[in-house]
């Protein structure tokens, strides 16, 4: 183990959270081969397997279990030093980490282009992840911030709530349903529906909007990729529950149309959120203050609200 390096550990760790090596490679910025190769090199430094091929899964050893459980720590206490230090630099020479759920990933970067345009020198490292890969970097102590829409209930966490985040019902401009004034429950869970899998962020919000006839949906299939999803909707496949802030070019190009749906838009909230017992580096408390003051504003300039055709009589 003396001939370990920290960039071995680190792609260990991936590995181990991923269970994949093209996921882990992904994560990296690295080829699959690069990884593979880190990888053997530190079992060659262990003596041991770290991890064993059962058809196309992947899985710890005993071995790698225990490595792993002492990886994070090692990690852990390059991430809190690396931390300690960038308080004496400031937030001109810090380093933001922030994780943001896939929806995020469509207004995120343009907030934080202003805010490294108001403080010239930060570097920024953004991450995008779906809800248990957020919850994973929360409690392994991985990002500084995290940007979500459902805070975790099982952390210890603060969260704070920053800008609106609406909910629709969309569907291509061809749909049935796109001419009526106005749209009863009754009537929308009887359309064939494509959405985000179980355990999403998306998941749980539409469970909120359709409260007693989530039940009755007629989920048509179950897609993990936002972009696919709109595809299959304008391809015709069917209507989905979307995030009106991933939907914006869209509607620009009239691809997609919101449906005036009873109920909706369905109305929460991004929050920023960090471990209470975590000492955020400055760059990272400004980069908070500045979603909390300037957030909202700067997402509604970016993504204007929806809005669907007059609501009429209810069409069932």
């Amino acid at each position: 183990m003396k001939n370990a390096t920290l960039r071995q550990l680190k792609v260990f760790e991936a590995v181990a959270r991923h269970l994949s090596f093209s996921r882990a490679a992904e994560e990296l910025h690295l080829t699959q081969p690069a990884v593979s190769t880190q990888i053997k090199t530190l079992e060659s430094h262990v003596g041991l397997a770290l991890f064993e091929q059962l058809g196309k899964k992947v899985y710890l050893t005993q071995g790698g279990a225990e490595l792993l459980y002492h990886s994070r720590a090692i990690i852990g206490q390059f991430v809190e030093a690396e931390e300690a230090l960038a308080h004496f630099k400031g937030i001109a020479g810090g380093r933001l980490n922030v994780a943001v759920i896939s929806a995020g990933d469509y207004f995120f970067p343009h907030l934080l282009v202003e805010f490294a345009r108001r403080h010239p020198g930060v570097k920024l490292n953004l991450t995008v992840h779906n809800r248990e890969e957020l919850l994973g970097e929360l409690s392994n102590n991985l990002t500084d911030l995290a940007i979500m829409v459902r805070p975790p209930h099982d952390l210890d966490t603060r969260n704070e709530s920053f800008a609106p985040h609406p909910y629709v019902i969309v569907a291509a401009p061809t749909h049935r349903l796109a001419t009526r004034k106005r749209i009863s429950m009754e009537a929308l869970v009887k359309e064939a529906f494509v959405v985000r899998e179980k355990g999403s962020d998306t998941w749980h919000s539409m469970q909120d909007g359709f409260g007693q006839y989530m039940r009755e949906l007629n989920i048509a299939m179950e897609i993990r990729s936002t972009e696919t999803i709109k595809q299959a909707i304008i391809a015709g496949m069917g209507i989905g529950f979307l995030s009106a802030h991933t939907i914006g070019q869209e509607l620009k190009t009239g691809a997609l149309v919101v449906l005036p749906v009873q109920g909706f838009p369905l109305m929460l909230n991004w929050y920023v959120v960090h471990r209470i017992d975590k000492r955020l580096p400055p760059v990272a408390r400004a980069f908070k203050e500045f979603l909390l003051a300037d957030g909202a504003r700067l997402i509604g300039d970016l993504i204007p609200a929806p809005t669907p055709a007059t609501q009429g009589n209810l069409d069932s």
